[in-house]
This record gives structure tokens, C-alpha cells and sequence, in this order.
């Protein structure tokens, strides 16, 4: 049977959180959504299987990060494996774009955002966004006194909001993670990555040519 080609599968692993959603239409069938730090290869596949059709859709969208490397790859292999079994298209948005349309949702006057989430080695992933459309900041991992110099505006949103807006003594923050319920706040363009991995910073580890030079 062919999968209803009004149908999307939003797949989120990227964070601490693990959800995923049904759509027909742009209107939400199904979804599930927990908070659960690790273990997301093992719960991800029983709740899609638990979706209606168990999750069979004419396409999926799937989070490619930053975020914990292990959860961004686990929601990208299920994408792209579901994508070949189903034969449907498979695409991306990122972490920051959807936690910052989730931020605008929820505050609809703001005309700008700093999204900041939990990075590696004790960083911050920061991103900035303009509610009228205009290119969105570059993406950056910073050390936490480095984000708070380059969050400028008043609304700050992501798993590293209340440290950044507590240390720097003003704002208004809000603690979000991605939520493939919410996925559908995005833009049409912001649904459009190929399903890649964004890691938000380079290797930790370097060839053994670069540490021994010659």
C-alpha cells in the first residue's frame, strides 16, 4: 500500500528530547513526546510504530541538529531508512529554527530571538532570528560569557535560556526544546535542509598527522 502522499512524519532526536509527529494536511493526526536524556534509539522506533499506520507518510521531516551527536544520528538514520523502505522523500530542519519559531509563537510581539542550546564541553549553540523573515544569524558554539555578549535581544529561548538571561541580568527566557508537534511553525524554506547532520562545531578528536606533525 502507498503511504497517503498528505501525510508527514516529523522525526526530533536531536536534544534531550524524542518526539515524533503525524500530520494530514497540516493538521496533527498523532504524536508523542518525552524528555528523556538518553535512550532515544530504543524509544524512537516504538513511537512511530505506535502512529497510526504506524508512521507510513509521504514524507518525512526529520530534525539534523546541533545537538547531542548520538541523537541527531539516530533521528537521521531512522529518517533515511524510512524514506528508502517507503520510498517517499526525507527532509531537515534545524534545532535552532524551530525552537526560535516556537519562541515566536509563544510571543508574538518579539521581533527577534536568541535561540541557545546546550553545546558540547560546557558551550552554548547560539543562533539569532528576525520574526520579519530577514537571514537569521550565523550559527555559533561559544563559551557561556562569549553567548551572553552576543545575545542582544531581550527574548532568549532554548535548553540554555534561564542561565544565559540569569547571568546576564535581563530578558525574558523561555525553556524550550524541539518538539515535532510544533514542526509545522516553520517556514517553508526551513523544512528544505537535506537530511545531513549539523553539528554546530568541529571534531573533538584531530588526524594523528595533525598532532605529530612530520
Amino acid at each position: 500500500m502507498l503511504p497517503d502522499p498528505d501525510t508527514l512524519l516529523v522525526i526530533d532526536t536531536a536534544t534531550e528530547a524524542c518526539s515524533v509527529a503525524l500530520f494530514r494536511d497540516a493538521e496533527l493526526i498523532a504524536s508523542d513526546h518525552a524528555v528523556m536524556g538518553r535512550g532515544h534509539a530504543e524509544r524512537l522506533v516504538p513511537m512511530i510504530a505506535a502512529l497510526p499506520g504506524r508512521g507510513r507518510a509521504g514524507a518525512i521531516l526529520v530534525n539534523c541538529g546541533p545537538g547531542s551527536f548520538t541523537g541527531v544520528r539516530v533521528g537521521l538514520a531512522a529518517a533515511r531508512a524510512l524514506g528508502l523502505a517507503w520510498g517517499v522523500p526525507v527532509s531537515g530542519y534545524s534545532t535552532h529554527a524551530l525552537v526560535a519559531a516556537m519562541a515566536f509563537a509563544a510571543h508574538p510581539d518579539a521581533p527577534a530571538v536568541d535561540a541557545v542550546m546546550t553545546g558540547g564541553h560546557g558551550e552554548y549553540f547560539v543562533q539569532s532570528f528576525a520574526r520579519d523573515g530577514g537571514a537569521p544569524g550565523p550559527l555559533a558554539s561559544m563559551q557561556p560569557e562569549a553567548a551572553r555578549a552576543a545575545c542582544r535581544h531581550d527574548l532568549v529561548a532554548g535548553s540554555m535560556a534561564e542561565a544565559l538571561v540569569a547571568a546576564r541580568g535581563h530578558g525574558t527566557a523561555l525553556a524550550l526544546l524541539p518538539d515535532a508537534r510544533h514542526a509545522l511553525l516553520l517556514g517553508a524554506t526551513a523544512r528544505t535542509l537535506a537530511a545531513d547532520p549539523v553539528y554546530g562545531r568541529g571534531a573533538d578528536a584531530r588526524p594523528m598527522a595533525a598532532q605529530n606533525p612530520g
